[in-house]
């Protein structure tokens, strides 16, 4: 037996030896490819490619590993320098141009199919006959309901060149009925909702710098300074930043002539400042700004440029600290590349880019800050205090990346009951809103008056139903006394998810939640 086993080892051992064998003598005699050792030109990268070509096995597809070439060298700069493949490039394109070709609706996808919370005024959609609350089962040929698919892949498959047609059967009331809707350009707007807060403070929530926000936030500002306002409360909390100019434009509203902005550098690109003309309709109003996480780029730059001068005060927590400047390079096959060319300085002369030496440790950044206690505690904030800046009134600001707030504000984490946890696993509040539609369509959607609404769903027992659908539907009971706690923050956002299948829309949200909001009420008492 073990003669055997030796046999069948030596016998193994000899196809290996075959195989390396094979190797070596098949090999051409010492072929050296010259390399001179000198990296200019990209040489070394052009000779093995052209190895590659002249000696693989297989065929090659060169468009294929081109791409895959631009990414692994791109990946070697920064965390910020991509390339974008054409499909890529149109989409991130069209995210910040202030209008995409579509049909003009608004959706959710609570459980495994989309529910339309809205149709754009005067949109292909509205024309055709779509209203809140229908149920998308299909589009075209595409079964989309009870399919999981994803909720990109939904928005992908109904945007389409303006004047093309495209079929969307709904359900609504039990009654399945196709619409042929034609696209057409869709507006999209970077202000999520501004109303008044109190008699002189009002409030604008911008969710991203498009090519539209400027004139979006002037609108707003002054619809709002029409009502009274004297106090305005800009919220740029979750908002990651977009076009460049668009941040320019609204910090040189709030500041005198002359005032810093920011200023750009890079090895390739002399400095440039950016400095306040004076024409700025509002240089008088009293200003504080909203940050938190998840504020990055174009948001950091107005943050930054206000705190320097000292015109309003940064409320918040640490922001992002994305302080690369991308410039966008096009080619002709459609896909393009956006390349980091230089860093964001505000007016002191902070870098608003954090650290980004170790790429898996820059990812990971909001979960360390997390893990660090950042989140709840001022104390556990990274500062850099070797890194000491100054304001235009000789306050002390500090750099290593990210806009430190004038006031904390920690984050709630004593809220999250178990039955709170239970219901965000399954989309309770969710699908809870979108029942409650169902059920009160026709007077949710006449109504425009928030105190209205409010009334309104207080006389239909909101929140006896919700506790109802949540053990009935969801088989999600509260523990004794556990709902008492939940309701103090789970009943504002169930009213919000109600109120925005009314026409107050997205301010309804806002509007209810403002009693939980401990930033907005950090602006009030400031």
């Amino acid at each position: 037996m073990k003669n055997s086993q030796y046999s069948i080892a030596i016998a193994l051992f000899g196809v290996v030896i075959g195989v390396l064998a094979t190797l070596l003598v098949t090999r051409p005699k010492k072929e050296v490819v010259k390399f001179d050792g000198d990296y200019n030109q990209w040489r070394k990268l052009n000779l093995v490619l052209q190895q590659i070509e002249r000696n693989y096995v297989d065929t090659i597809d060169q468009k294929k590993m081109t791409d895959a070439a631009v990414v692994a060298a791109l990946e070697e700069l920064d965390p910020h320098s991509i390339y974008l493949p054409p499909v890529e490039l149109d989409e991130a394109e069209t995210e910040l141009s202030g209008n995409f070709e579509g049909i003009g609706i608004t959706f959710n996808v609570p459980s495994d199919t989309a529910i339309v919370l809205s149709v754009v005024p005067g949109g292909p959609s509205e024309k055709a006959g779509l209203a809140a609350g229908d149920r998308i089962l299909k589009v075209d040929d595409r079964v989309i309901a009870g399919t999981k698919t994803p909720q990109d892949s939904m928005v992908r498959y109904m945007k389409g060149r303006a004047g093309t047609k495209v079929g969307i059967l709904i359900s609504r009331d039990g009654e399945e009925t196709l619409f042929s809707i034609t696209r057409d350009k869709i507006p999209m707007h970077s202000v999520d909702a501004s109303f008044m807060l109190d008699e002189t403070t009002g409030y604008v929530k911008l969710a991203k710098f498009a090519r539209t926000t400027y004139k979006e936030v002037f609108s707003a500002a002054q619809t709002l300074m029409g009502k009274g306002m004297q106090h305005l409360v800009f919220d740029l909390r979750g908002n990651s930043g977009g076009y460049f100019d668009q941040a320019l434009l609204i910090s040189n509203e709030f500041l005198p002539k002359g005032a810093g902005i920011v200023y750009m550098e890079g090895l390739n690109r002399r400095r440039e400042q950016y400095d306040a003309d004076g024409s700025g309709k509002m240089q008088d109003l009293k200003l504080t700004v909203l940050i938190d996480e998840t504020s990055a780029s174009s948001s950091e730059i107005v943050a930054g440029a206000i705190q320097d001068n000292d015109r309003g005060t940064v409320i918040g927590r640490r922001s992002y600290g994305k302080g690369l400047v991308q410039e966008p390079v096009y080619f002709s096959d459609g896909s393009g590349i956006r390349l980091t060319v230089a860093r964001f300085h505000t007016p002191s002369g902070r870098c608003i880019q954090k650290p980004y030496s170790k790429d898996k440790e820059y990812m990971y950044d909001i979960l360390d800050r997390y893990a660090h206690g950042e989140m709840v505690s001022a104390d556990s904030m990274k500062v850099d205090t070797s890194s000491v800046y100054y304001t235009v009134n000789g306050r002390k600001v500090y750099g290593g990346g990210g806009i430190i707030p004038d006031i904390f504000v920690p984050m709630d984490t004593t809220r999250a009951t178990n039955f709170y946890v239970q219901c965000n696993r399954k989309a309770t509040t969710m699908r809870f809103a979108s029942s409650m539609f169902d059920k009160y369509k026709g007077a949710l959607s006449a109504i425009e008056d928030f105190s209205e609404l409010d009334r309104y769903l207080e006389s239909i027992a909101i929140e006896d139903q919700f506790v109802r659908y949540a053990a009935q539907v969801d088989k999600i009971k509260a523990a004794p006394g556990e709902w008492e706690e939940s309701r103090v923050y789970m009943m504002p956002q169930i009213k919000g998810l109600v109120g925005r299948f009314s026409k107050l829309g997205e301010e309804a949200f806002y509007k209810f939640y403002l009693p939980l909001d401990d930033g907005i009420q950090a602006a009030l008492k400031e």
